[in-house]
């Protein structure tokens, strides 16, 4: 889970359009394929994508499996990007 993943994930339209549905709060996987208008299967692998790369975390409710932002990720690729801004005096 470093940079190049988190990067890696966020190149995808459909991961983009994902993660800006969970800006608003956790979401079943049902509701982002149906929101996306792609099948299931390809929904699981946005999903797992965003996962691997720790951009959302997953939390079982009875049978559904909700999906929510993990903005630590978020605040890390932030950081890291201002680091490249760097130091100027003028």
């Amino acid at each position: 889970m470093g940079l190049t993943e988190t990067l890696k994930a966020v190149s995808d339209p459909n991961r983009r359009a994902v993660l800006e549905m969970l800006r608003d709060g956790s979401l079943p996987a049902g509701e982002i394929a149906q929101r996306l208008g792609v099948s299931p299967s390809t929904t699981s692998h946005h999903l797992s994508t965003l996962k691997k790369a720790g951009l959302v975390l997953e939390h079982r409710k009875g049978t559904f499996i909700n999906y929510e932002l993990n903005v630590s990720v978020f605040e890390d690729v932030l950081a890291w990007v201002m680091s490249l801004k760097g130091e100027s005096d003028d």
